[in-house]
């Protein structure tokens, strides 16, 4: 799915992003609603972050006021009943206008997929793209930065602990 967000893209930084789990839902800019394996996800772009409601459950990857950027390369949680498994990078693709175009294709097509772009940017972009796995859920998600050609890339697991 795809969806043309109304609000400017506002310049923010990989380096800000933190992870949060739990927090309350946050206003989006665009969502999704997926059922996989039984399970329903809400895919939501908050700008340039996201978040990912699963029943009560949430994942936020964004700059939030009370904490500093610390998003982890990896982390493994048990919450309840589940175990949550993360991960995170950040790269400066050589060809970002062609990594970024790829990504929005292979989401275009996903119906597990949200792409939402920003206007007067066509390269600030934030994707998710959601599917079964290991007994429960997966998700990936990319976040954009073209004022400095940095592309975040995360990646969660959630399954029966």
């Amino acid at each position: 799915m795809r969806a043309r967000i109304d609000t400017r893209f506002a310049d923010s930084r990989a380096a800000d992003l933190s992870l949060a789990y739990g927090l309350r839902p946050l206003p989006a800019l665009g969502t999704h609603r997926v059922t996989l394996g039984g399970m329903t996800l809400e895919l939501r772009v908050l700008g340039a972050s996201h978040q990912v409601l699963l029943g009560d459950w949430s994942e936020t990857v964004a700059c939030l006021p009370d904490r500093p950027g610390d998003l982890p390369a990896r982390e493994e949680r048990t919450v309840g009943d589940h175990v949550v498994r993360f991960a995170a990078s950040c790269d400066r693709p050589a060809d970002f206008a062609s990594t970024v175009a790829r990504i929005v294709a292979e989401c275009e097509a996903d119906p597990h997929a949200l792409v939402a772009e920003f206007p007067g940017s066509p390269l600030a972009v934030t994707a998710l793209s959601a599917w079964e796995a290991e007994g429960g859920v997966s998700w990936q998600t990319w976040h954009a930065y073209p004022q400095v050609g940095e592309l975040v890339w995360t990646s969660s697991v959630v399954s029966p602990r």
